[in-house]
């Protein structure tokens, strides 16, 4: 994993008087799975949306494939390879499996909609993704969530996505859901195909299927190791002592003089 695709340079973002990001600096090579942690509240979805063309920073650079890139948009980004999977999934529950894995990009025999194709070929993409679907016409609705996120994952993919970013795919999951969503990272991860980001709370978790950790932490990265190098005690070690300082610091500034 040598090959960087994403590198972002000294990008800080701001909301009026609030400081989001103050000097972020990250990269990610080809095949990577990167984990983001750190508190809420951190910055952690404003840069994934600066990556996505959601935002654009106030300053600093993103380069990608090691081309400097302007991204104008949502769009913009999808269209050179960068899409993000929300916790909200941006699924529609009336829909069935196989018309949300096509959403916005329909197979057409005009006037109308090729459902046969599109059933076919759904079927065949979760298939190879060793995502198990029984039947891709059902609604997505009557899905375990699990099954929801894993096939918002696989519809980035087959949309020919090569930077996939993943905004707490394993929030409020139980175990056997959350074992779906990290199977089919590692498996994407063996593929070596798609490079990823995800945010995630859950330490084990994440020292699970990453291959390195960054810590975000007052606007910036201020940890950057493999996970081979790290532990769950070192990260959970590196959170608490930022939130006691936090609560110190807040402590003093209430005291009277």
């Amino acid at each position: 994993m040598t090959d960087e695709v994403l590198r972002v340079e000294h990008v800080a973002k701001r909301f009026g008087a609030l400081t989001a990001l103050r000097d972020v600096n990250l990269h990610l090579n080809k095949g990577e799975v990167l984990g983001l942690i750190g508190d809420n509240g951190a910055g952690k979805s404003t840069l994934i949306k600066i990556i996505c063309g959601f935002h654009r920073p106030d300053s600093g650079h993103l380069y990608v494939n090691g081309e400097p890139v302007t991204l104008r948009s949502v769009d913009h980004a999808r269209s050179i390879g960068i899409d993000t999977v929300y916790q909200d999934l941006a699924l529609i529950n009336e829909l069935s499996v196989y018309h949300n894995m096509f959403l916005n990009r329909e197979k057409v025999s005009w006037p109308l909609l090729n459902n046969r194709q599109m059933r076919r070929l759904a079927k065949e993409h979760l298939d190879d993704m060793g995502v198990n679907i029984a039947d891709v016409t059902v609604e997505v609705a009557k899905l375990s969530g699990g099954q929801r996120q894993a096939i918002a994952v696989a519809r980035s993919v087959y949309s020919d996505a090569r930077i996939l970013l993943l905004d707490e795919p394993l929030a409020a999951m139980g175990a056997k859901e959350g074992t779906l969503i990290l199977d089919l990272i590692g498996d994407l991860k063996a593929r070596g195909e798609v490079s990823i980001i995800i945010i995630a709370h859950n330490y084990a978790q994440v020292l699970q299927v990453c291959d390195r950790i960054n810590l975000l932490q007052h606007g910036e990265i201020t940890y950057d190791k493999p996970t081979a190098d790290t532990s769950m005690q070192e990260l959970t070690d590196l959170v608490v002592a930022e939130y006691r300082q936090g609560r110190a610091a807040r402590a003093t500034k209430a005291s009277p003089a």
